[in-house]
């Protein structure tokens, strides 16, 4: 017996020491994260979110004990009393015969224990299953009105985005307590019958009276379950819509109602069953339950849809469809695109460009892809930077907005060498990136590379773009914690055979203080060399969740946010700013763009300090019932956009995921006539274009034009449209990124009854061009590749140009070269060295860009460019031999005078 006290006693204690290791991680995390929350001033969204989390997540958890542990006391007690006493069966009488007597050598103390762990864990486990969900309940709390009624039931929208989901969520949590203690009942009532006698647990009066009440109860849940079906309706897939359809409302419809208030006779006839003692009703009840619901939800539906829609499809599904088409349009601002003409066939003249100057400066000809790489090598400078994404903005140059593509230096720590992995190196002294680099989407060297207004270490920047704090401690790769203000100085950038070092100036960390809340960092981090480097002092600050797609979904994981968070250099610092979507499932009759969500606004813009941490929560769309919501739930974390510094709003864009979204949307919905809806006679389809040798679907882009009939250039994100299963050009979508007319969205419609030559086409004519078909051959065979980057469709005045990039990249290389530029408009299709040579070609001599900018401190290309020109010579040499043998004299005499050109530079660049 001692033995066993002492087990008993190891036992209790390994128990507690559990318990109070866990209380402690748990509670340092606790506090680590409130402090990290209140250094970026965002302690009353902590409180609420935990609150509300642990609110709910202890509500069901209390809700499920108690349920549970009263509700199997009386199967529990039964039990107890069938293991206290022996039981004996008599089949003459037919009753059970109880010993009087206890069976001393049976106990029944297990079964309290076994109740209470059990409805325990339970509970722990929808507490548990409940955490996700405070986000739901807090809007249930504050919802707002969408000022427009679904067209079955008149319920305004906010039911459905708001009420109906936490309505799901009750009935789930109830449905799956009265189950579990149906079953869990049952099991203890099958226990005791065991030890009765195998037909104990049937006879006895008393689980018949407890299970049948359990079975009404369950009931009356269904009974509500068919109430709330009702409303899920209007979010049913089906062949034709998604929403409620013709049989749906004529007969799925009716048949829940039927079925709500067949639950509910069900339920009184099994109470008055039980009452009576006539328990085989109960049976009687189920079976009659069962039948009504294979008859009214499942046959009636089968037989009407088969016999009355099918063979009327179109005339019975059209309120249906109207629906559908209404309801998706409003969802996702479809109903807002304005329609404009775009006429077809419209030739440019040199004069058209020259007034469309915006539009000729802003054609991209570097493909981020091919860019990516030319980056890498030109401007990583040391292992361990990293150019990972270039993204697409407009700076404003000489009085004129010009756009660029520009790429943050971040430090990837991955990348450092083996002997450099440290611990000081990783966390006190290798703590942020440096710099940007930044090129104009159509201006090439030479030597076919980018012309970098902002490069180099230190920044060497010109075009009026300045960087004075390049530091990057809060980017897309600082995916580790680091530790500022210590004894060990940071690593800032290389120097030649140096480094320059630096401190940490920046508002943003916690700080470490005294031993105690050193204690919790090493505790939390699990990093237990925090507790001995001498380098730390109290006023070293830790910098947290670096990531910025760590850092803001930490303060709003409610948000759905864009892929691409985009570098803007703004007064000399470097910023991020990110795109932010709310999004519901539940906006009727509208069609879903990622499994169930159906419903999209950009309606916050967040803008993040790579090197103060801050982040800013803007409302872009205040009229979005959602992010109204959430300004009631979290009061001052969203600012009015007005709040915005002027110079980061002028960077503000149209989100490409947004815009994407929209446009496929918009392929199938721009048919608002239910009939050509339901044949889909007008559907269309993204178009495809060739990178390198592939063919693939086609990338909505930016450029800055003036689009017909307005007097400024405006920056746009576009993307043309094709009818489906055919390679002609029927549309193109335009979004407004510029105020005041951010945001809005402009359809050009090409005449039907003229062909626009599609992106796809305008490949195929490239490819079939004997001259152009000749080069690329002719160079795919010289150890090198050709890539052909992304074919833009540039809409100029009344009319289209086609611009293709190419590239050559050697295959000892990974770094591509801009060599030729393909244009095409109407019928002609031209190939040169740069943009302006094949604008001239087409359109005469005044058809020219803008002369490059020089970015100070540059040198000119020298000696250095003596190669690319001598290569240049020898390709317009071949030019025109291929000119003569075709008897193109026109041509022959402008390969000439190119080469006459081209000799006088490499006579200039020899006598430097």
């Amino acid at each position: 017996m001692p033995i066993f006290a002492g087990r008993k006693r190891v036992y209790l204690w390994l128990t507690l020491l559990i318990l109070l290791w866990v209380g402690l991680r748990w509670g340092a995390g606790f506090y680590i994260d409130y402090l990290w929350y209140k250094s970026l001033h965002y302690e009353q969204v902590f409180w609420t979110t935990w609150l509300t989390q642990w609110g709910l997540k202890l509500s069901v958890a209390v809700l499920y004990f108690l349920v549970l542990y009263l509700g199997l006391w009386p199967a529990a007690g039964y039990l107890r009393t069938a293991l206290a006493h022996r039981h004996f069966y008599d089949e003459q009488e037919n009753v059970v015969v109880i010993d009087q007597e206890p069976a001393v050598y049976r106990s029944d103390g297990w079964v309290k224990t076994a109740l209470v762990l059990f409805s325990l864990m339970v509970a722990i486990m929808a507490g548990a299953a409940v955490s996700s969900d405070w986000v739901t309940l807090q809007r249930f709390l504050h919802p707002v009105t969408f000022n427009m009624s679904d067209p079955v039931f008149s319920k305004d929208i906010s039911f459905y985005i708001f009420h109906l989901p936490v309505y799901k969520l009750i009935y789930g949590l109830l449905q799956t307590l009265l189950i579990t203690l149906f079953v869990a009942s049952i099991a203890l009532y099958w226990l005791a019958g065991l030890r009765q006698g195998k037909k104990g647990v049937f006879v006895a009066a008393r689980p018949r009276y407890n299970l049948s009440l359990l079975a009404a109860l369950f009931f009356l849940l269904l009974a509500w379950g068919y109430r709330l079906k009702q409303y899920g309706l209007l979010f049913r897939q089906g062949s034709i819509v998604y929403g409620a359809s013709y049989t749906d409302l004529h007969a799925t419809l009716p048949a829940y109602k039927i079925l709500f208030f067949v639950s509910i006779f069900c339920a009184i006839v099994i109470l008055v069953s039980a009452f009576l003692q006539k328990f085989r009703y109960v049976l009687f009840t189920v079976a009659f339950l069962l039948l009504a619901s294979l008859v009214a939800g499942g046959v009636y539906p089968m037989v009407l849809q088969k016999f009355v829609v099918l063979p009327d499809e179109l005339n019975k599904e059209k309120v249906p469809i109207e629906n559908h088409i209404k309801y998706t349009r409003v969802a996702y601002q479809l109903d807002r695109i304005e329609k404009k003409p775009f006429p077809a066939g419209q030739k440019l003249t040199a004069a058209d460009l020259q007034a469309n100057r915006d539009a000729v400066n802003s054609i991209r000809l570097w493909d981020y892809r091919p860019l990516q790489q030319t980056y890498s090598q030109l401007q990583e400078m040391r292992l361990y930077y990293e150019l990972r994404n270039i993204d697409v903005d407009r700076y404003e140059v000489n009085g004129l907005s010009r756009q660029v593509m520009l790429a943050a230096r971040e430090l990837n720590q991955e990348q450092l060498p083996a002997q450099a992995q440290t611990w000081v190196n990783k966390h006190l002294k290798y703590t942020h990136g440096y710099g940007v680099v930044v090129s104009p989407v159509n201006e090439v060297s030479e030597e076919g590379l980018p012309n970098l207004w902002v490069r180099d270490i230190p920044p060497v920047t010109g075009a009026g773009i300045k960087v004075t704090r390049p530091e990057i401690y809060f980017g897309e790769l600082t995916n580790n914690y680091v530790i500022v203000n210590t004894k060990a100085q940071e690593f800032d950038y290389p120097q030649g055979d140096t480094n320059a070092y630096t401190t940490y100036k920046g508002k943003d960390g916690v700080y470490i203080g005294g031993l105690a809340r050193r204690v919790l960092f090493a505790f939390v981090l699990g990093d237990y060399k925090l507790l001995f480097s001498t380098e730390i002092t109290p006023t070293s600050k830790v910098l947290l969740n670096r990531t910025i797609e760590e850092r803001v979904q930490r303060l709003a994981p409610f948000l759905l946010y864009d892929q691409d968070p985009y570098l803007v250099i703004s007064q000399g610092k470097l910023f991020w700013l990110w795109d932010a979507y709310t999004y519901a499932s539940g906006y009727p009759y509208a069609e879903p763009f990622a499994g169930s969500n159906n419903y999209i606004r950009n309606a916050v813009k967040v803008v993040i300090d790579a090197y103060e941490g801050t982040v800013d929560f803007y409302l872009a769309d205040s009229n979005d019932p959602l992010v109204q919501s959430y300004s009631k739930i979290f009061p001052g974390m969203f600012k009015p956009l007005s709040d915005m510094p002027a110079d980061l709003q002028k960077h503000l864009r149209y989100p490409e995921d947004l815009f994407k979204i929209q446009a496929r949307k918009y392929a199938v919905f721009h048919m608002e006539n239910p009939q050509v809806f339901y044949n889909k006679e007008d559907k269309w389809v993204f178009p495809t274009e060739l990178f390198g040798s592939e063919e693939q679907i086609m990338e909505p882009y930016y450029t800055i034009t003036r689009l017909p009939g307005e007097t400024q250039s405006q920056y746009l994100l576009i993307l043309p449209f094709t009818p489906q299963n055919k390679k002609n050009m029927v549309a193109w979508l335009a979004a407004k990124s510029d105020q005041p007319d951010y945001g809005k969205l402009v359809l050009f419609e090409f005449p039907k009854q003229e062909l626009v030559y599609g992106p796809m086409q305008i490949e195929a004519r490239i490819s079939q061009d004997t001259y152009i078909s000749q080069q690329l051959t002719l160079w795919d065979q010289r150890g090198s590749s050709v890539i052909r980057g992304n074919l833009l469709v540039i809409p100029v005045k009344n009319s289209l140009l086609y611009v293709e990039p190419l590239y050559l990249q050697a295959e000892q290389s990974k770094m591509p070269e801009l060599r030729r530029v393909i244009v095409a408009h109407g019928d002609m299709i031209v190939m040169e060295t740069t943009l302006d040579r094949a604008l001239q070609r087409i359109f005469g001599q005044n058809a020219g860009t803008l002369p490059p900018v020089q970015t100070p401190g540059e040198e000119t290309p020298g000696k250095a460019g003596l190669a690319d020109l001598v290569s240049q010579a020898r390709s317009l040499m071949q030019e025109a031999e291929q000119r003569l043998k075709n008897a193109d004299w026109a041509g022959y005499g402008e390969a000439q005078q190119k080469l006459k050109a081209v000799l006088e530079k490499m006579a200039q660049v020899a006598n430097q």
